[in-house]
């Protein structure tokens, strides 16, 4: 692996992984925000503990290790304490982690294009104030003014497709930037060029809503889990989008520290193409350009069709 490269922005900060005392079965879910992370822990959680009645809220169960809204102590007291295998959500790209081959480490893609719609809605539902408090609670907020400088918030247009045009042509580096076309093509990046490796996994947003119990297969024989299919058939109802939205109290991130507005609307749609009632031509030309600087075609296209529209 390269040399670890430092994520940190409003949220995260991954200098909070260093020395973390893996186990020999870990898995990490490693996702750019809005790419499907929270339905990858559901799924995990789904063939590991085999119900979908958990004794907790999945946000505990599968705590976000680098999350700034948490005192780092108490998640590695959480995670240490924990007897079932754990799975432990990031949202930073695989060269800022630190790499062990002992390890799973899982990747989501998902359509750029849908990536912001989502983005744009979680914005919106997010009560910033809140944010502030249990960050100053968890790590202060002395190094407020440099992460709310890359976190595109500070002014959003009212026009959601020159909202849509900042993300795509926000150059901040994705070392810093929450989100932008730029941190999500990056964060897949980092596991495409590893994705030969026996213990890097990538999956595609997709392929997960076009076959989710064949997926939730594929992610049993990668996790190996031995698991009958009739099981899997079981258990896949409870990681409908409906399903999980309609459960958003256990179900969500972050449940427990109110800085979502609506936690129902955390699972705004989950629906891919949201963004063809947005965009014109004129808008996706502009896009297409800048995915052709950013990504290659190899990359580009997977992560616009992943494995199963390829």
């Amino acid at each position: 692996m390269a040399e670890f490269v430092r994520y940190r922005n409003l949220m995260s900060d991954n200098i909070r992984w260093e020395g973390f005392d893996f186990r020999d079965d870990d898995i990490v879910i490693s996702t750019s925000p809005k790419c499907g992370t929270t339905w990858t822990q559901m799924l995990c959680a789904l063939l590991l503990f085999r119900t979908a009645d958990f004794d907790r809220p999945l946000t505990a169960i599968s705590p976000w290790l680098d999350q700034q809204t948490a005192n780092r102590d108490d998640v590695l007291a959480e995670l240490a304490s924990q007897q079932h295998r754990r799975f432990i959500k990031t949202h930073t790209p695989l060269d800022g982690l630190p790499y062990d081959e002992r390890v799973t480490y899982l990747c989501v893609g998902r359509d750029p294009r849908d990536v912001a719609v989502s983005m744009d809605n979680h914005w919106a539902n997010m009560d910033f104030e809140q944010v502030f408090k249990v960050r100053a609670d968890a790590v202060a907020n002395d190094d407020l003014q440099d992460v709310m400088s890359s976190a595109s918030l500070a002014q959003r247009s009212d026009d959601p497709v020159e909202r849509f045009r900042a993300w795509v042509d926000n150059d901040t580096a994705p070392t810093l930037v929450g989100s932008s076309l730029w941190a999500v093509l990056n964060h897949v990046d980092t596991f495409w060029t590893m994705r030969d490796r026996a213990n890097v996994t990538l999956f595609h947003y997709s392929d997960l809503e076009s076959d989710l119990e064949g997926e939730m297969a594929r992610l049993a024989d990668v996790l190996h889990i031995d698991i009958a299919p009739e099981c899997i058939h079981e258990l896949a109802p409870a990681a409908r989008w409906g399903a999980m939205r309609s459960r958003a109290a256990v179900v969500a991130p972050n449940s427990d520290i109110g800085i979502f507005r609506d936690l129902e609307k955390f699972f705004h749609s989950g629906e891919s193409g949201q963004w063809r009632a947005l965009l014109g031509d004129d808008d996706l030309v502009h896009y297409e350009a800048r995915v052709r600087q950013l990504a290659s075609p190899e990359l580009a296209h997977w992560i616009h069709h992943g494995y199963r529209g390829a």
